[in-house]
């Protein structure tokens, strides 16, 4: 799965950094487009075409008859028996082909979120006087009672004791950033190390305009939709959190905003190109 993820994120990275010169909002825009009719494309090609449009014409013929011997109770009720039945029918057909899209779905979305959805962390400019409370929570997971132990680099200072809960494989600490740019907080346990990024600071960071920033790492299924970092082998999640970004002129804000905006312009575009497309759905 992490070499899947690594070859996503290279393909989105040479596909939208040059967009987003334009615009943030153009990129998410133009992916969601090329998005909705690629689906449609797909959908077209592992659906039966030739069932859902037999079942929709079912369906329109029998709302005709409804119409028609509306006077005759009889025929009515057939009639919308008749209705209902094709109508589940054609629910179905439709429901399978896009079982396999949602996969695809939840790739794309993962890899706009990252980029769009979190802005960096803030830069504290009073780290000797912050005190617990005032931080971000690093907070670990893991499958086991080991200890761990956690090395914040230079620009990220730890503002609490590390707390550890390891007969139920929990540890918590605070921390802050002092210095802008990209760190790399390691976690050791077991004799095993891995790291967790922290983007902090202003945009662009590291020469890239939108750089991929998530809150979370983790080892289950929850690793599709956070791709930046790839998937744990020895921990269950590391987190910690991001604001949450403004997405200029669209609407909606943080993760939530993405998805509704993903969401909305593919099923716009879907709109314009189902017909020229020759898709039934």
């Amino acid at each position: 799965m992490n070499a899947i993820q690594r070859f996503i994120t290279a393909s989105f990275d040479l596909l939208l950094q040059p967009l987003e010169w334009v615009g943030m909002e153009f990129a998410l825009i133009l992916v969601s487009g090329v998005f909705s009719v690629l689906a449609l494309l797909i959908f077209k090609h592992i659906s039966p075409q030739t069932s859902i449009r037999r079942a929709k014409d079912l369906i329109k013929g029998h709302m005709i008859e409804i119409r028609l011997y509306q006077d005759d109770l009889g025929l009515v009720t057939r009639a919308i028996g008749k209705v209902l039945w094709h109508n589940m029918r054609y629910m179905c057909l439709n429901f399978g082909p896009f079982v396999p899209l949602a996969i695809p779905f939840a790739l794309v979305a993962g890899q706009l979120v990252a980029r769009y959805a979190f802005d960096p962390m803030p830069v504290s400019e009073t780290v000797p006087l912050e005190l617990a409370g005032g931080g971000n929570t690093l907070s670990l997971a893991w499958s086991g009672n080991e200890e761990v132990r956690v090395s914040f680099p230079e620009g990220v200072v730890a503002v609490s004791p590390l707390t550890q809960v390891a007969e139920q494989g929990r540890a918590f600490q605070e921390f802050v950033v002092s210095a802008p740019g990209y760190h790399e907080i390691t976690l050791e346990r077991a004799g095993v190390s891995t790291t967790k990024h922290v983007w902090a600071g202003e945009r662009p960071v590291e020469g890239r305009r939108y750089p991929a920033i998530q809150p979370l790492r983790t080892s289950n299924w929850e690793q599709i939709l956070w791709p930046a970092e790839g998937a744990l082998n020895s921990w269950q999640r590391i987190e910690f959190r991001y604001p949450e970004s403004t997405l200029g002129w669209l609407p909606g804000r943080g993760p939530s905003g993405v998805l509704l905006n993903l969401i909305l312009f593919s099923v716009l575009f879907g709109l314009l190109a189902i017909k020229p497309l020759g898709v039934e759905i």
